[in-house]
């Protein structure tokens, strides 16, 4: 080969190298514009917004709500509802615990009557309510666990933020308002209102009778209050109400689901007199 013909095969193969890079610079420039204005998609990446937010308990939403009568407050936390269809429930308030008024085995317990009577006022029986029940549906004893709305306010809230109920009955998955609960039961703790007023009474374990003489005790009891009610409210097998004196027949065999103080206390609750 002569030096003419080296020059000119360099020359060709120079043209040609720089050629084929304005063309493979040409196509990264175009594929990159595609890219940015979103023709082509990228590869996905993991994005935290995208990911579900579990939030704090506090700030969920409200869950799945329905409206019911009452049919009448039991005690505090204890409530019965007549469902759209007709059907009757008996509903505990769920994350708290009132004392004790209607307990067959207890004594009124002192800010019982308060309790019961707080919540018969803000639920009259006839009212409407809203409720929202929990994960967990029911208890051990077939009872409905829910939270209850009066004029959009939680009632379980308000029994706490008066000192007439502790935070109690903790179970997993029924959580969601906890941490808004603790919070309203250590103002009322700070405050020493209702419960609370009694040192010791009021326990992660209960209600303690014995850290209250009787003075107190009387002082927590209204006008129609007793301090232990002998007469028993008892559900038969047909869903009779029938009530229970001490001089009954049937007295000792029965065993009661509620009790009462008086007679009226009874039929106000729906029960009649036993026959014997």
């Amino acid at each position: 080969m002569n030096r003419n013909s080296f020059l000119r095969s360099c020359l060709h193969a120079l043209l040609v190298s720089s050629f084929c890079l304005f063309i493979l610079t040409g196509c990264q420039s175009t594929l990159d514009d595609l890219s940015s204005s979103g023709s082509i998609p990228k590869e996905s990446t993991p994005n935290n917004d995208s990911q579900p937010h579990t939030g704090s308990p506090d700030n969920e939403e409200k869950g799945k709500t329905f409206t019911a009568k009452i049919v009448r407050v039991v005690d505090g936390d204890t409530v019965k509802i007549k469902l759209a269809n007709g059907n009757e429930e008996t509903v505990r308030l769920l994350l708290i615990d009132t004392p004790e008024t209607v307990h067959p085995s207890k004594p009124v317990q002192p800010f019982g009557p308060e309790a019961s009577k707080f919540t018969k006022n803000l639920m009259p029986a006839g009212s409407t309510v809203e409720v929202e029940t929990g994960i967990g549906e029911r208890d051990k004893y077939g009872r409905l666990l829910a939270y209850f709305y009066v004029d959009g306010k939680m009632v379980n809230k308000l029994l706490l933020e008066k000192g007439l109920a502790r935070v109690a009955y903790v179970y997993a998955p029924n959580t969601k308002y906890l941490a808004e609960l603790e919070s309203i039961q250590k103002q009322a703790q700070k405050e020493r209102i209702g419960i609370w007023s009694i040192e010791d009474y009021a326990t992660s374990k209960g209600f303690d009778d014995s850290k209250t003489d009787e003075a107190s005790k009387e002082e927590s009891f209204d006008a129609t209050g007793c301090s232990k009610p002998k007469i028993k409210g008892n559900i038969n097998s047909k869903g009779n109400k029938i009530y229970h004196l001490p001089s009954g027949q049937y007295y000792e065999i029965t065993k009661p689901e509620e009790m009462f103080c008086t007679e009226q206390d009874a039929q106000d609750a729906g029960f009649r007199k036993s026959q014997r």
